[in-house]
């Protein structure tokens, strides 16, 4: 169970602090909730907390794993389906951001820049979507671990990536 003011990260969204614990009625039922600020968005959203491991809700990782996933960022082969199958290369690319792992999210982004630059630059809208959302949601979990802006964030992960 989480604590307020704990560094959190919600896979589709991104990092972000426990601002309370609530009790809710919704449907007649009562419930606890996470209310979770999502700042790099503007938003706040309220999780059952019975619901958050299901939705992979984590606390955000030691800084050594940030630089571990960034420092590890081109490593790896990309699988040869995100570049031959669009559906195929959606379904890898959504089941990796939903896990909420930082190294799957590192994988979307790495091989996505590398269609991208395959193709000339050019990626669909569902990839250059994804890759976006990706981008943000790793950008959003260095902010919370490093203390560090958002723009420097943004910074950090485009030396990375243009390496």
């Amino acid at each position: 169970m989480f604590q307020i003011g704990d560094k959190i990260l919600y896979p589709l969204y991104g990092a972000g602090i426990v601002e309370g614990i609530e009790e809710k009625e919704v449907l007649g039922e009562n419930q606890l909730y996470y209310i979770l600020n999502i700042p790099h968005i503007s938003m706040k959203v309220m999780v059952p907390i019975t619901k958050s491991s299901s939705l992979n809700i984590r606390e955000v990782v030691e800084p050594q794993i940030i630089d571990e996933a960034l420092r590890n960022f081109n490593e790896g082969v990309t699988d040869q389906a995100i570049y031959d199958d669009k559906r195929s290369c959606s379904e890898i690319n959504k089941k990796r951001i939903k896990s909420g792992d930082i190294f799957e999210a590192t994988e979307i982004i790495r091989d996505l820049t590398r269609k991208s630059k395959r193709n000339k630059n050019k990626l669909g809208l569902d990839d250059a979507n994804m890759l976006n959302t990706a981008r943000q949601i790793l950008a959003s979990e260095v902010v919370q671990v490093k203390g560090i802006t958002q723009e420097q964030a943004v910074i950090l992960l485009n030396n990375v990536i243009n390496i």
